[in-house]
């Protein structure tokens, strides 16, 4: 069954999602050559912190860091690490969540440090535009194939991987609740209806759909390890349009 939010849960949620928001605003203003993804991920709690939340990720199935920062080929739950250093030409996943008053906000985007390659900017830009064209279907009355299927032409027309393994999710009181959400076309005719919230969430690679989890066991990256970008938005089913969670 998939949980309706009420006007308060959703007045909670807009509040831990405009939390989300303030840490990506945070990420993009630091985010440089030299620096470490520690240093990313203490600069995170700190806004998480100051904004009276609770960072989601960290402690979740022992996971160490209240970011997730994912540089190339990693697609997501890389660990925030001193040893990883930003270089000119990487490009690096953060996905972040916020805990406020026991309600969700769940948000990603993946930045470019310095000057990047052209065939990797398009990725970012089409993995975007991905996100996008999903959130365009968060309409009641659609199913939720809707929004798998927009996302899987959009990274069809750009000729890019889909990875398969892991997708969208619905989130509320809990990071993750049902549905689970493909990003990509599996039949799936359950009717959204107003008030449903959605973590959208496609990723995409510049080459191969296959993945694999490292030693860590958290790390996933490509097989062929070639760039994979990933973007994010916790969104409401509207009646007439979706709302964004995740804005300030």
């Amino acid at each position: 069954m998939v949980a309706k939010k009420s006007r308060e849960e959703i007045k909670l949620m807009k509040i831990a999602g405009s939390i989300v928001a303030k840490v990506h605003c945070a990420m993009k203003e630091s985010i440089k050559e030299g620096i470490s993804t520690l240093e990313l991920d203490k600069i995170a709690y700190e806004v998480i912190k100051d904004n009276r939340a609770i960072p989601t990720f960290l402690g979740y199935k022992g996971f160490p860091g209240s970011i997730c920062a994912s540089i190339n080929e990693e697609v997501v739950h890389g660990i925030p690490s001193k040893d990883r250093i930003l270089k000119n030409g990487d490009i690096i996943s953060i996905d972040v969540g916020a805990t406020y008053h026991g309600l969700v906000g769940d948000g990603a985007w993946t930045y470019a440090v310095g000057e990047i390659d052209p065939k990797v900017q398009k990725l970012l830009e089409t993995t975007e535009k991905a996100l996008f064209a999903g959130i365009s279907k968060m309409t009641e009355g659609n199913i939720l194939d809707d929004v798998s299927g927009a996302i899987e032409d959009v990274a069809k027309e750009g000729n890019f991987g889909i990875v398969r393994q892991y997708g969208g999710h619905g989130v509320g009181h809990n990071m993750h609740e049902e549905p689970f959400l493909f990003n990509y076309r599996v039949g799936n005719k359950l009717k959204l209806k107003a008030g449903n919230v959605i973590a959208i969430e496609p990723m995409l690679n510049l080459g191969t759909d296959d993945v694999e989890v490292l030693d860590d066991e958290w790390t996933v990256r490509t097989k062929d390890k070639l760039p994979s970008a990933h973007f994010e938005h916790t969104v409401m089913v509207g009646e007439d349009e979706p709302l964004i969670l995740t804005t300030l």
